[in-house]
């Protein structure tokens, strides 16, 4: 039946088109991260060739040991340490944003769902463009933290035992004609070890702490502070109250990965310079705050719409699915303050 002329729109009918607005927002941004990852890869596809283009050049280098001037192989040695450590820094903002693209199709699918239903229409079917089946989505999460990690593992360690392995060749040569030479490569290989298994063991601890399997909740962010302070060099610190009691597994994963989300914005997104942290566990519920003295944003603004606004966006769904609560304070130049209440 058509509405009068003046009357006012219901509640629902205000709703729906909010609900729109948003949907049309949601697919604009859907369009810009869409070229943001398809230029990413581009560049992360140059990078490889290059990488792999040194690698060729190294192993050439490696097989003339002898004959090829010391100079040649330490600058190509340089070059391929450059050309891996960009390689790493591209694909993992390649993969950032192409985490933040599939947050914003399961929602732009949710919203469309949404609206259709309460339209009077049906669910729409799902699509390959839109949200899968819960099996499908949970073997799509665990290839993506698969091949995530098969990265890391090819850009870090991988990488580094490669050039452990032609360290340890110049070094094995150099040591009839100029044991000198032999030990300060020695000394340079033992540093390079070191440097990389702080990396591994950190890249580990961030993978999966087992301490949180092992002691819990607080110990592990207590530990993880410690290292992000020293990592990070933010002056950074913790404020626990409460029991160090233990609270169900899967609580204790949620809220550590939020102070990870939370930390690492302060890091990455705010600029700042001091970080506080806050945790408090009691019999019914734990409560986490992180505060910053960053560059701060405005939460309602256009400008959080990025990676950091979308990021926590998903916090703040994940810690309501468990019925918790997640309230942002923030403003332009006066850093940012996030609390959480998760229930036990």
């Amino acid at each position: 039946m058509p509405r009068e002329k003046g009357a006012e729109l219901t509640p629902l009918e205000i709703f729906l088109q909010s609900t729109h607005s948003e949907l049309d927002q949601v697919r604009m941004e859907m369009k810009e991260i869409g070229l943001l990852v398809e230029q990413s890869q581009g560049e992360v596809d140059k990078l490889a060739n290059r990488n792999a283009s040194i690698t060729a050049t190294l192993h050439q280098l490696q097989a003339h040991f002898d004959t090829v001037p010391r100079e040649d192989i330490k600058s190509a040695y340089e070059a391929a340490q450059d050309a891996q450590q960009r390689l790493f820094t591209m694909r993992g903002q390649l993969e950032k944003l192409q985490s933040d693209q599939a947050h914003l199709k399961r929602y732009a699918d949710f919203v469309t769902r949404t609206l259709q239903l309460l339209e009077g229409g049906s669910a729409p079917v799902v699509s390959d463009q839109g949200l899968a089946s819960p099996v499908v989505q949970i073997i799509e999460a665990q290839e993506e933290e698969r091949r995530k990690l098969s990265r890391k593992v090819h850009d870090g360690p991988a990488q580094s035992l490669s050039n452990f392995i032609l360290n340890a060749e110049i070094a094995l040569r150099l040591m009839d004609t100029d044991p000198e030479k032999a030990r300060e490569e020695l000394k340079n290989l033992k540093s390079t070890a070191t440097t990389t298994f702080s990396s591994v063991r950190d890249f580990i601890f961030e993978l999966r702490p087992m301490m949180l399997d092992d002691l819990g909740l607080v110990p592990t962010v207590r530990r993880y502070i410690e290292s992000y302070k020293e990592r990070s060099g933010l002056d950074a610190s913790l404020l626990i109250t409460g029991k160090e009691q233990r609270v169900q597994s899967h609580l204790e994963v949620l809220v550590f990965r939020a102070v990870q989300e939370l930390l690492a914005n302060a890091r990455e997104h705010a600029q700042a310079t001091q970080v506080k942290a806050a945790l408090d566990v009691d019999s019914t519920q734990v409560k986490v705050s992180v505060e910053d003295n960053g560059k701060g944003f405005d939460p309602e603004g256009a400008a959080f719409t990025g990676g950091q606004g979308r990021g926590l966006k998903t916090l703040k769904e994940r810690i309501g699915l468990v019925g918790g609560t997640m309230e942002i304070a923030s403003a332009a130049g006066k850093g940012t303050r996030v609390s959480l209440v998760v229930p036990t």
